[in-house]
């Protein structure tokens, strides 16, 4: 991993304790500021971290919670230390950034990662981010290619926007409150129209925050991104394989798709679920455990692991296609729903649609 000799000394690092988990809080400094991140657990030996970065208006809690705490992952958890990265200004109890405070930029953030695993002295990783956090890990494993063992991406809108974006974020801005913008950002409008538990809890997280000029200036970050300029064939392209996910109907499903076309389709595998809304890792958390698993055990973790029926499916579909081309890495669709269904698989390089 490059040195980053920039980055200073721990600034505060305390135990938090609760009835089956021990987590241990750091933040470190590093050219872009200082950077809080929590750690589960313990490193295994020739096993890389996994590392997860939130997206806007949540932090490491609200984003991944729902997700890490399902009872299915915690047979994941048990064979992996946890690295979640806060960003800036959005750990809990995080005091409000002075007038003018100059927030980093997406890529700066990136860049504050190598800092985190110098620190804790992690070589390889592999990366959990949605929205935001997507971008930033996705940027990271472009600059760092030989730590990222692998992605998981969910809701990765690779584009900067575009003028007719930015026309339109304007108009928004001049009707709907930050708050507004940001929950439009992470959900459907058929989910905030519907108005459920999960919707008032979040919109009250994000209306009621105490730091919430601090999550606009990571939602600026976010609006100002750079292009990643992903090119299928090209020079730049991710490197390790990818899990990229999305919800039907969900905000960033076009983004999603076009990622996808663009990425190597022998190290990219795109799930996109049903009845999951803006928000996957929250609201279908078993689906997303499920493929989570089964994308361990394809870059050959977790072999002895129980596998479930999603699982075996596309195992015995692509053990069946392999036999005809000895190939092991191809492209990979899922499209889940909540119903039972059919498997059907297409010749070597193309997509499976998966029901489950």
């Amino acid at each position: 991993m490059a040195d980053c000799r920039r980055c200073r000394s721990q600034r505060r690092s305390h135990c938090c304790q609760d009835r089956r988990l021990r987590a241990k809080t750091h933040s470190v400094e590093t050219p872009y500021g200082s950077v809080t991140f929590t750690v589960y657990g313990t490193p295994k030996p020739k096993r890389p971290a996994i590392l997860t970065y939130h997206d806007v208006g949540l932090n490491y809690k609200s984003c991944f919670q729902p997700l890490f705490q399902f009872e299915d992952m915690q047979e994941i958890i048990q064979n992996f230390v946890r690295v979640h990265v806060d960003a800036p200004g959005m750990e809990e109890g995080a005091p409000v950034f002075p007038l003018g405070y100059q927030y980093p930029s997406l890529d700066q953030l990136a860049d504050m990662i190598p800092c985190v695993l110098q620190y804790l002295n992690f070589s390889t990783i592999i990366g959990v981010g949605v929205g935001a956090g997507a971008y930033i890990l996705a940027r990271y494993a472009l600059n760092h290619p030989d730590t990222v063992e692998g992605l998981v991406l969910i809701n990765i809108d690779p584009n900067a926007k575009g003028w007719m974006d930015w026309a339109a974020h304007k108009l928004t801005g001049l009707t709907s409150s930050i708050p507004e913008m940001i929950l439009g950002h992470l959900f459907s409008q058929e989910e905030l129209s519907g108005n459920s538990e999960l919707i008032q809890k979040y919109r009250n997280i994000i209306t009621h925050a105490p730091n919430l000029d601090n999550i606009e200036l990571y939602w600026n970050s976010y609006n100002n991104r750079r292009d990643l300029n992903f090119e299928r064939g090209g020079d730049i392209t991710l490197r390790c394989p990818v899990m990229l996910v999305v919800g039907d109907q969900a905000p960033h499903e076009d983004a999603v798709v076009e990622c996808n076309s663009k990425l190597d389709p022998t190290q990219t595998s795109f799930l996109k679920m049903a009845d999951s809304g803006g928000q996957p890792q929250l609201t279908q958390p078993g689906k997303l455990t499920e493929a989570f698993k089964y994308f361990l055990q394809g870059m050959g973790y977790m072999a002895s692991s129980c596998m479930t029926r999603l699982s075996r499916s596309r195992t015995a579909s692509l053990t069946s296609a392999a036999s005809v081309d000895g190939n092991r890495s191809r492209s990979r669709t899922l499209s889940q729903s909540s119903e039972s269904g059919t498997l059907s698989s297409g010749p070597p390089g193309h997509t499976m649609e998966v029901s489950c």
